[in-house]
């Protein structure tokens, strides 16, 4: 049956995801996110391993599930001639080819992108990988924790004096995959302008190491190297996450003197306010961790909310942590559409994470959840491809079809 056109700026442009993990992924839901057509490569032989997360069958694994919104699945056996076929049949027919497997494996299968052009002239090929096609170091593999920890990020990434905490796993993957797609609508400009297509050779490490900002030159002009230094901010003190009652935490920045008066007033504090150690920046930035001890004392005895409440009211930027539970059910991010509801094979329907935009007056529709495995394959081989009933019986029978 056909695929309805749900609208959005890449509305007819097809793209078709050779990925696994998070990178790849998250690179194509971007795209689908923006009304893009995105057409998932997999097969029982050679499954996503996301597939398999959560210990439950592969259709319903959760870390698939959040990730893959929109998306087609056609099943291709890839280590079959005949399966890589049906893979250049439909790179004729896509604008955009995105793989995130392992070094070497797209030349090996001849779908490299000198091979791509000889298909498709102006394709765009964007490719992931931790250090990039090219290199001394082009050939090696790894995931998200990886390239953090190359990017210079988890060095940086924990509380001062204290071994480095490093990042969420996600983070590298998605800030990667993120970068990826925001690489491939450029490629999609320039074809527009020249009728070029584009090769994308994208390094995760690079991409993380491009968040680390001034830290990564900062030797070169202070002499220091940089280290975890927690909440710590040069020009804000009191600045950081401090204790409330029931568990729950605040987040604090102070950027004057003013602010740090409306502070200590709020809290009743202002002995403290008036404290020599604590009287101008300067000096809180000197004591900070007396400041920050005093502070916790004083925030242990409220309620996040209602002291946060208080606190901005008084003038001073002050937001309870929110938990992954908090986020779940907050009215301002339903009421945005920051969460949305997805139809599903098991569930009927389920909420996901939606576009961090909002657009007017073409938003492409998000609505249906993760596919099942080889749950296009009709529309992919028989509409696209244009394949026989008698065709498609024996690719499946000889499993190039897995």
């Amino acid at each position: 049956m056909p695929i309805p056109d749900r609208g959005g700026p890449l509305a007819g442009v097809r793209v078709l995801e050779i990925t696994k993990v998070w990178a790849g992924p998250y690179a194509g839901k971007m795209l689908a996110h923006l009304g893009a057509e995105v057409i998932k490569i997999e097969s029982n032989s050679n499954l996503d391993e996301m597939r398999a997360y959560g210990g439950v069958d592969i259709n319903s694994a959760p870390y698939f599930l959040s990730i893959n919104q929109e998306i087609l699945s056609a099943q291709v056996n890839m280590k079959t001639e005949e399966g890589l076929d049906l893979v250049r049949q439909m790179v004729a027919q896509s604008d955009i080819v995105i793989d995130n497997i392992r070094p070497g494996a797209m030349e090996r299968s001849h779908l490299g992108y000198e091979d791509l052009k000889k298909i498709k002239p102006d394709i765009i090929q964007l490719s992931i990988k931790m250090w990039g096609n090219d290199g001394p170091l082009g050939y090696q593999t790894g995931y998200a924790p990886c390239f953090a920890a190359l990017s210079g990020l988890t060095a940086l990434v924990g509380h001062e004096g204290e071994t480095p905490r490093g990042m969420n796993i996600r983070y590298g993957d998605s800030t990667a995959g993120a970068c990826a797609a925001l690489a491939v609508l450029a490629a999609l400009h320039h074809r527009e302008r020249t009728g070029e297509g584009q090769y994308i050779d994208l390094s995760a490490v690079e991409t993380m190491t491009s968040l680390v900002g001034d830290s990564l030159f900062a030797y070169s002009v202070t002499g220091q190297v940089p280290e975890a230094d927690g909440n710590f901010h040069p020009e804000m003190a009191p600045h950081g996450a401090y204790p409330c009652s029931g568990g729950e935490w605040i987040s604090i920045a102070v950027a004057d003197d003013a602010e740090w008066q409306a502070l200590c007033a709020v809290m009743g504090a202002e002995t403290l306010g008036h404290e020599a150690r604590f009287g101008t920046l300067t000096d809180r930035l000197a004591n900070r961790h007396a400041l920050d001890a005093e502070l916790a004392a004083l925030t242990r005895q409220e309620e996040a909310a209602p002291l946060a409440d208080r606190l901005r009211k008084a003038g001073v930027p002050a937001f309870r942590s929110q938990s992954s539970l908090d986020l779940c059910s907050d009215d301002h991010l339903w009421g945005r559409e920051g969460f949305r509801m997805v139809s599903d094979h098991k569930t009927g329907t389920r909420p996901i994470i939606g576009p961090s935009w909002r657009m007017e007056p073409d938003a492409a529709k998000v609505e249906r959840g993760a596919p099942l495995l080889g749950e296009h394959n009709d529309y992919v081989y028989r509409e696209l491809l244009g394949l026989k009933d008698d065709r498609l019986a024996y690719l499946i029978a000889s499993k190039v079809i897995d």
